[in-house]
């Protein structure tokens, strides 16, 4: 949805860029000022025809850049609360604790430290093609969790109730394995640029033996 999205904005502005250029060059060649003709042309105070057009064409424009901007915020924006795993997402200066809940089981947390790559940061191992829960919070200052190929990102602010549907988001995780980059995407504090993790999304069959040697209180 959201590469859909994308996509239609990026065909709508060069359509719109396309008709701009074509305009420009169309005046520039049919009605520059020619030597044999030194008077200015009619001069008028408007041309209401022209007025309503470049009034009207952004209007529709916008009103339509609104609209599925609108849609597909509400779809992106709703939480079912049926996922089966589920992530709480605490984010400090300067990394991050993940605990993952599956199925009413709590997996014990993974917390990092300030680095420079982002495969030495905490790893959130999840399941392929699996909707996920998150829940995020802080207790120092606003940070944002983003993995740019989950196509979204979150801002993580400090103060929002436990029961504040602003905490939470879904997504369903690719339909592919391999470890993907995560980071802070808010300026949070000198050492920002560190604030690093990693996504491993992996088959279920994979993810049920993590699950079955990461209950919290079990040998890591």
């Amino acid at each position: 949805m959201v590469q859909s999205l994308w996509n239609g904005a990026w065909i709508a502005a060069l359509a719109t860029g396309a008709v701009v250029i074509v305009l420009i060059v169309w005046a520039a060649i049919f009605h520059r000022k020619r030597g044999s003709k030194a008077d200015l042309p009619p001069q008028v105070r408007y041309n209401l025809p022209i007025e309503m057009l470049y009034t009207l064409i952004p209007l529709v424009m916008v009103s339509v850049f609104f609209f599925f901007t609108a849609r597909d915020s509400q779809t992106l924006s709703k939480v079912d609360g049926d996922a089966t795993v589920k992530v709480k997402v605490e984010a400090f200066q300067w990394s991050w604790r993940f605990t993952t809940t599956v199925n009413g089981k709590t997996l014990a947390p993974v917390a990092g430290v300030p680095v420079s790559n982002y495969n030495q940061g905490p790893q959130l191992v999840l399941p392929t093609k699996t909707k996920i829960e998150f829940d995020l919070s802080t207790d120092d200052v606003i940070h944002s969790f983003w993995v740019p190929e989950f196509l979204f990102k979150r801002d993580v602010i400090p103060g929002i109730k436990p029961d504040s549907p602003g905490r939470k988001f879904q997504i369903t995780t690719l339909d592919r394995t391999g470890i993907f980059a995560g980071r802070c995407a808010e300026l949070c504090g000198v050492d920002h640029s560190r604030m690093l993790f990693s996504v491993k999304l992996v088959p279920q069959a994979e993810f049920d033996q993590y699950i079955a040697t990461h209950q919290a209180g079990s040998a890591q």
